[in-house]
């Protein structure tokens, strides 16, 4: 007779070796949710909450508990009315658009009680596999219909719903297998609703202190209100505008906001002729370089003459790079920069002066002077683009009331359906994947296995300088996955499933099975969207 056991079974055998709470597993190099079971000579493999992996599961199943205690409190409120928005200070910012309920600080410590209580009785987390049409009459029960528009779009027959003590809802991706193990969590009021602060993979049982971001909220503010304007805020919405012909209307819209965006930098960055240095951050695959070529003709209209600057020309003789712990060179340390020379040279053309701009031989790893000169006259203006420009250090003795900040990223106001988002990380891998590929001619799954270093490095030197920028700018567009969808697959699907990057490549391609497809033709040339895709009117 086999022997069998629940992945559960045997998860709690392992816990008593292990540090931080096992959450999923890995079935044969398969991730699986613990309720599953297990035969004796398969390969078990834990997964805990301090992995990416296992962190997601855990956030996702504290949504779920959220949700459901709000149901508990309001169960005539429908579904759809309970939004999650967007990522703010390691948690997720939440609103109810609903009258009928007050959400206040009465209402958070019911909220937060009741998942309390929740966690304390251990309360199983159940998974029904449904048929598509069942799982859309539970949808409409819980009054969810955005869940009921995006499901008219799925191909394969069935759906995964899970359960909590009668309260059902669909999640994209696995859950942990009951309440007893989510005990970290927060809840605080935040503007018009509330932020549901989670643990990260590096401190998985510690609630982060909840730091506001007021310039970060404020755009992604913005962008909720262009997509109010476009008639789209999730996936299925999407889908009806490509299925009803709306979508060469929808990108002139957007594209023609975006541009009204820039617009009014350009003239704020005018009205200060004191400002010389325009400098401009962001993480990978946020779309900086067509976005200071874009400034720069703004910047032409308004009567200045900008010139571009890449901080990566300053970079330090190779033999100078500060070193990783593993011996490689860490080029994204801000030490791997020249700061003096970049300060000496910025104050001398601000004072006027002829200045040699290097051009660093990233094969021979050092700085070549090629004859580039540049002076500053009266209506000249840097436009600065690298991964520290926002960072004081970089810029030590420029003054700073001749500086302009800039934070640019890919900040997706688009969500899959009311309680699952898209992340903004997930949306810019994508597009760096595709670029990678038609650029560079690099394999996803090149991409994928360079991704979390470069995480890190955008944790360590861009986001905690984000709220310093003097304005911020979401290049993400409402329908780019539908664009990039037709590039991004078929290099996923290159991946063996022997590869350590499989598992992620298949969660990709099920996260792309939501959006319907859509060519670039209508795609205008000077659009954001073209450094990724190709066929723009810059040379990048």
């Amino acid at each position: 007779m086999i022997d069998m056991k629940t992945l559960l079974e045997l998860a709690k055998e392992e816990q008593l070796k292990t540090k931080d709470t096992i959450i999923l597993a890995k079935v044969d190099g398969k991730l699986s949710e613990l309720n599953n079971w297990a035969i004796e000579d398969q390969n078990v493999e834990f997964i805990t909450t301090a992995t990416v992996l296992g962190n997601e599961a855990y956030r996702r199943s504290v949504l779920f508990m959220m949700l459901y205690a709000i149901h508990r409190i309001a169960p005539d409120i429908p579904g759809k009315d309970v939004n999650v928005q967007y990522s703010l200070s390691k948690g997720l910012f939440c609103e109810i658009k609903n009258d009928a309920c007050a959400v206040n600080q009465e209402f958070i410590d019911k909220v937060k009680q009741i998942m309390c209580e929740t966690v304390a009785k251990d309360v199983p987390i159940i998974k029904h596999v449904m048929h598509t049409d069942e799982a859309v009459k539970v949808f409409r029960k819980f009054g969810m219909s955005d869940k009921e528009r995006l499901f008219r779009y799925r191909r394969g027959s069935n759906v995964n719903v899970y359960e909590l003590e009668g309260f059902m809802d669909y999640y994209y991706g696995y859950m942990a297998p009951s309440t007893g193990m989510l005990s970290v969590f927060d809840i605080f009021l935040y503007e018009d609703g509330f932020a549901l602060q989670m643990p990260v993979p590096s401190s998985p049982e510690e609630v982060p202190q909840f730091r506001p971001q007021k310039k970060l909220f404020g755009v992604l503010k913005e962008s909720s209100e262009w997509d109010d304007i476009l008639d789209l805020d999730t996936v299925g919405a999407l889908n009806d505008a490509i299925a009803g012909g709306r979508m060469k209307e929808i990108m002139l819209v957007q594209e023609a906001l975006q541009e009204q965006k820039i617009a009014e930098i350009a003239r704020k960055i005018a009205s200060d002729r004191s400002k010389k240095f325009i400098m401009i951050a962001g993480p990978s695959s946020s779309g900086k370089t067509t976005f200071s070529h874009r400034l720069s003709i703004q910047l032409k209209a308004c009567g200045l003459k900008p010139h571009p600057i890449a901080v990566d020309n300053y970079f330090v003789e190779r033999e100078q790079t500060p070193l990783n712990e593993d011996g490689s060179y860490n080029f994204e340390d801000i030490h791997a920069i020249d700061i003096e020379l970049f300060n000496r040279q910025m104050t001398e053309l601000l004072e006027g002066k002829q200045v040699e701009i290097p051009t660093f031989n990233f094969k021979l790893g050092k700085k070549e002077y090629k004859g580039d000169i540049r002076q500053l006259g009266p209506d000249d203006i840097l436009v600065i683009e690298g991964i520290h420009c926002l960072n004081d250090e970089l810029t030590q003795h420029i003054p700073n009331d001749s500086k302009f900040k800039i934070y640019i990223s890919a900040l997706t106001s688009l969500n899959i359906d009311e309680h699952n988002r898209i992340s903004t990380t997930d949306a810019r891998l994508i597009r760096r994947m595709v670029r990678d590929a038609r650029t560079r001619g690099a394999s996803a799954q090149h991409t994928l296995n360079m991704w979390q270093s470069v995480r890190r490095g955008e944790e360590q030197n861009i986001f905690p300088f984000q709220e310093q920028a003097d304005v911020m700018f979401n290049s993400s567009l409402v329908y780019e996955l539908s664009i990039l969808k037709p590039f991004a697959e078929p290099i996923l699907f290159a991946i063996d499933n022997d590869q350590p990057e499989y598992q992620e490549a298949k969660r990709l391609l099920k996260f792309l099975e939501y959006f319907l497809a859509y060519g670039t033709e209508d795609i205008p040339n000077n659009s954001l969207l073209r450094e990724f895709v190709g066929g723009g009117c810059f040379d990048i």
